[in-house]
């Protein structure tokens, strides 16, 4: 059964997409723990981040690290965080976080937007890729 990662990847189901390439897929957050927190996954459905193959492990980095420096460009921020969790979807996936302070990264304070907003951060975001 595809996990909600490859359905936003067919199309199946709506995001908030910012890059996109053969292999990976970068998206915003629906429930962002800042405004501008985004998903980047590999195209391939793999459930843990260290089952990955060496190149898409690799690949994943270096696709994360261009979304990330776009961010940084868009997203007033001190800096971006990275984390991989995987527990709550079985499709690896990295979180790209704009930080101000180190609870920014814990996952217990959210944030709120309107579509509008996700769709002006996902643009400001992709225009500097």
């Amino acid at each position: 059964m595809s996990s909600i990662f490859t359905k936003i990847i067919n199309g199946d189901i709506p995001s908030y997409k910012i890059a996109e390439d053969e292999h990976f897929y970068a998206f915003l957050d629906i429930n962002p723990n800042a405004k501008g927190h985004t998903l980047v996954v590999p195209k391939k459905e793999v459930n843990k981040l260290f089952s990955l193959d060496e190149e898409t492990y690799n690949g994943l980095m270096k696709f994360s690290r261009k979304i990330a420096l776009a961010m940084e460009k868009t997203i007033s921020c001190e800096r971006i965080g990275m984390a991989v969790i995987g527990l709550e979807v079985p499709h690896v996936h990295v979180h790209l976080i704009p930080l101000q302070t180190m609870e920014d990264i814990q996952f217990r304070k959210k944030v709120s937007l309107q579509p509008e907003e996700f769709e002006a951060v996902a643009k400001a975001i992709a225009s500097y890729l």
